[in-house]
């Protein structure tokens, strides 16, 4: 299970596990209070992608990432269109 260190190598991979099969691919963020931990896990229970924060800034990212994939979940159109990542 790869954790990637970066948030830009991350949402990549993420994007790409993603767009290979849309049906099999899941998200799940995690937050710890008690560490103060937020952790975002994409899989399609043959890859696990992994990515863990403490910082306050990535929550921003995080939340756009998020929201950018469940635009392309909702969308009828063809799945071939990329995510914008900045």
């Amino acid at each position: 299970m790869p954790q990637y260190q970066t948030w830009e190598e991350f949402s990549r991979a993420a994007q790409k596990l993603y767009l290979a099969d849309p049906m099999k691919a899941r998200v799940v963020l995690k937050y710890r209070h008690s560490d103060g931990n937020l952790c975002v896990k994409v899989t399609d229970d043959l890859v696990c992608l992994v990515y863990k924060t403490e910082q306050a800034q990535d929550v921003k990212k995080i939340e756009k990432f998020h929201s950018q994939l469940m635009r392309l979940m909702v969308a009828k159109e063809s799945r071939n269109v990329t995510m914008e990542t900045e």
